[in-house]
């Protein structure tokens, strides 16, 4: 027989002697690689989607320059297209609408047609419909994907909400070609006159000459721009309004590749215990002339077939996943940052090839250690029977280890890395692999010191662990890792749950909010139906507040500036340690939102600039506030300091208190009919604010819960599979024990009684640990990812519900692993003895 034939028998031989594990760590493999890359897929279908989406609208211009949502004055243009630098300026409006009945608004972008033409091919021949129609002020074209959403075609009627009236558009057609995001174009002069922004433009697109460098031309007109106004190379906005979600990405990554990790874990632990059940076999191989070298090359080469097909498995399931999330749910994977979008799944082949060499190599990493101890064995003693207890002699050491928890312990102390916690992650992971190295360690004194009590079989199952207990140790590796991944998860979550609960209540004090449209820019109440609301009977006070999205750096997100009374009605939000008194001659003061505050380096008494008006104005930050709903920072000012600077007297939204002994039902229906379309504001009380929020809240991490079922899921096949691995190494135990006098019902519950102590022991050290983890995930990894703190708050009941439900599982489990091992005759199980 030829050597390769050889090793290849040696390969194969213990897979089809032992089918059930081999699923095991196959499916566990398969698990880690299918969450990650489905995750991975989405991920980039949406920045591949959205990124088209910006190149569609822009088109083929060289440079952007972007105003805030309020905008500049549109002087700007004629002053720009009149530079010899620019071969095209064109001028652009961009809105979200509010949609009445829709809860997401549409973009709507006013053009210039003539001038937009020349820079988005696009306009030039992929409508259906009337060109002339372009000019029309009561036309709108949709984007297919738009049409689509809304469900109208050529012709059709579609109301857009403009303050408190609707504005009724029809369908002039449809550009087919923009299948990539929901987005409406109208004549640039009529969404000024529709959306109440005469003389004023929020972005102007620019093709310049040949030659003309934009880096260079880019520096030179920056400085004459109005305050809040940048110029930039179109691609920049990509980058920019895909940073707020990439932390997000990049946590659901990681996440995804905990399965894989567990899975690793699995497979180390299963490697382990059937290196040390084939003990005699693989030294006899040493005897017949197997090399250290060789035989370290065949077990790792066992593992890696297990990888290859784990992960081959893994790719395909996550790619089915990943087209049916994108189909059923889109791309936003709950944190809403890719609404909008309509992507198209695509095979990633570098992602494919990255998740496969993990798969593979997570195998092999996990086998490691057992194939370098099953080499270094001496063949003679190995030989022996009895000498399986000397396999996890050199594991037992506590000082490897705790170095690798000490180094965890110290790059907690690290900051971002390109505003990633990357070392965060990273102690994380150390934390879990020097839990893991210890568990032998840990073993041995836990059963050394638990009491040798009650029933003699449950006293022989005690005294078994205590006599391998290095085997139990390397059994708990997964479930251990599962464990506490799942409850710091757990954790982290309810204290980011109770922290939102409390923040609501404390932010929340009126008795009625009133809303014009979430997320719209073309939504406010005019002067008149601000006086309008402060006279229905019933209301005693009535705040009102004022939202714009102000930009601060190019290389940043946008900032929601908050403009209401603040002081004078004793609001000023709950902040986050001392506010900083003003002096006579400080600018006025802006209370900064925690995240505003990380991103920006500000602190109690900084003085900052806010462009209004297309000035720069100058406040003096009085404090910092915790600000759950605006994830990319927010800035309050009093309302009084936003109307001298700018003269909108405009609002968004309101708080009404009621005066005592008000209907609160009679209050809405007054309010509706003192306002022409009051039916368009959206009206709700504090609680149900409060329950909307938190159901939000449960959605966004509705992955992040399915994640981390998927782990404590591999936790219980690696408790599973190394249950059935140890059970199986002992059946001449079982055998002698049988001979003895004990009956099956005996050695079932001597089982049972090993797998209640050894789970107990991997749940406590497994809870132990996820409380740790959970203090990094909330100190370190949190802010360094999305600038917000938590409270913590232990989900006791929930925990308790866990570990419950898990020790009832794992002692199943060990009683089911030991009914093959009891099935036997006792006279065959003992007969290798002779």
């Amino acid at each position: 027989m030829s050597r390769y034939r050889v090793r290849r028998s040696l390969v194969l031989a213990p897979f089809l002697q032992h089918t059930g594990r081999l699923a095991l760590s196959v499916l566990a493999i398969a698990l880690g690689v299918a969450l990650g890359y489905a995750v991975q897929l989405i991920n980039q279908a949406a920045i591949n989607e959205f990124g088209a989406a910006v190149q569609t609208l822009s088109g083929e211009a060289d440079l952007a320059v972007r105003g805030p949502t309020a905008g500049f004055d549109e002087s700007l243009y004629p002053r720009l297209a009149g530079m010899r630098e620019i071969a095209v300026a064109s001028p652009a409006l961009e809105l979200d609408a509010r949609l009445p009945g829709r809860r997401e608004p549409l973009q709507v972008v006013g053009l210039d047609i003539f001038r937009a033409a020349r820079i988005q091919p696009f306009l030039a021949g992929g409508a259906s419909g009337d060109r002339l129609d372009f000019l029309r002020p009561d036309r709108i074209f949709l984007s297919a994907a738009a049409a689509e959403w809304l469900g109208l075609k050529k012709d059709d009627a579609l109301s857009v909400q403009v303050g408190l009236r609707v504005v009724s558009l029809r369908v002039a057609g449809v550009i087919g070609e923009a299948r990539r995001q929901r987005f409406a174009i109208v004549d640039i002069a009529a969404a000024q006159a529709m959306f109440g922004r005469a003389g004023f433009l929020n972005r102007i697109d620019l093709r310049l000459r040949p030659g003309v460098d934009p880096e260079r031309f880019a520096e030179r007109l920056q400085p004459g721009l109005p305050a809040g106004t940048t110029v930039e190379r179109p691609e920049a906005d990509i980058e920019r309004s895909g940073a707020p979600s990439r932390a997000y990405r990049v946590n659901l990554n990681v996440l995804a590749l905990v399965a894989l990790f567990t899975g690793g874990l699995l497979v180390f632990s299963a490697q382990a215990l059937a290196v040390v059940r084939r003990r005699a076999q693989l030294a006899l191989l040493r005897v017949l002339g197997v090399t250290r070298r060789g035989l370290v090359a065949m077990l790792l080469a066992e593992a890696g077939a297990v990888g290859a097909l784990g992960a081959l498995a893994g790719i395909g399931l996550g790619y089915g996943a990943a087209g049916l999330v994108l189909r059923h749910f889109g791309a936003e994977l709950g944190g809403g940052y890719f609404r909008g979008l309509v992507p198209e799944l695509t095979v990633d082949w570098p992602a494919l090839a990255l998740f496969f060499v993990l798969g593979v190599l997570a195998a092999v990493v996990g086998s490691l250690a057992p194939a370098l101890e099953a080499a270094r064995a001496a063949p003679a003693a190995a030989l022996k029977a009895g000498d399986e207890g000397r396999a996890f002699e050199r594991l037992q050491s506590a000082w490897p280890g705790l170095a690798v928890i000490a180094a965890g312990a110290v790059l907690t102390q690290l900051g971002p890395v390109g505003g990633l916690p990357l070392a965060g992650y990273l102690a994380i992971a150390l934390l879990l692999v020097g839990t893991v190295m210890l568990m032998p360690r840990i073993a041995v004194v836990a059963f050394r010191l638990a009491p040798a009590i009650g029933p003699r079989t449950l006293r022989l199952g005690l005294a078994q662990l205590r006599s391998a207990p290095g085997q139990a140790g390397v059994s708990l590796a997964a479930i251990v890792a599962a464990v506490s991944l799942m409850v710091s998860m757990a954790i982290m979550v309810a204290s980011f749950r109770q922290s939102l609960d409390e923040w609501l209540e404390r932010i929340l004090p009126a008795d009625l909010y009133l809303r014009t449209g979430p997320g719209s820019d073309t939504t406010y109440l005019s002067t008149a139906d601000q006086q309008a609301i402060a006279s229905v009977p019933g209301i005693r006070r009535v705040e009102f507040l004022r939202i714009q999205r102000v930009a601060l750096a190019p290389d940043k997100p946008p900032l929601t500036l908050l403009a209401r009374a603040v002081e004078a009605e004793g609001r000023v939000p709950p902040l986050l340690g001392a506010s900083h008194p003003l002096k006579a001659g400080d600018p006025p003061a802006v209370w900064a939102s925690e995240i505003a505050a990380a991103i920006y380096g500000w602190r109690p008494g900084s003085v900052i600039e806010l462009p209004l008006g297309g000035r720069r104005a100058r406040f003096t930050v009085a404090g910092i506030w915790r600000d759950y709903a605006r994830q990319q920072g927010a800035v309050l000012i009093e309302r009084y300091e936003y109307l001298r600077y700018t003269g909108d007297p405009y609002a968004n939204d309101a708080a009404v208190w009621f005066a005592p002994g008000a209907d609160p039902e009679r209050v809405k229906r007054g309010i509706e009919a003192r306002l022409a379309g009051g039916a368009n504001i959206e009206m709700s009380g504090p609680e149900e604010i409060r329950e909307v929020s938190l159901r939000i809240f449960d959605r966004t991490f509705a992955v992040t819960y399915a994640l981390e079922a998927v782990a404590v899921v591999i936790g219980l096949f690696g408790l599973s599979s190394s249950f059935g691995a140890l059970v199986l190494a002992r059946r001449r135990e079982f055998g002698v024990l049988r001979h003895i006098g004990m009956t099956r019902s005996e050695i079932g519950v001597m089982l049972a009684g090993e797998g209640l102590l050894v789970s107990a022991l991997g749940l406590a050290v497994g809870l132990a640990l996820g409380w740790l983890i959970s203090l990094v995930l909330i100190n370190v990894v949190n802010p360094q990812s999305f600038h917000w703190g938590m409270e913590l708050h232990v989900p006791w009941r929930l925990l308790a519900e866990f570990v419950a439900a898990m020790l009832a599982m794992a002692t199943l489990t060990a009683i089911a692993s030991g009914r093959q091992a009891m099935s036997a005759e006792a006279i065959r199980a003992v007969k290798e003895d002779w």
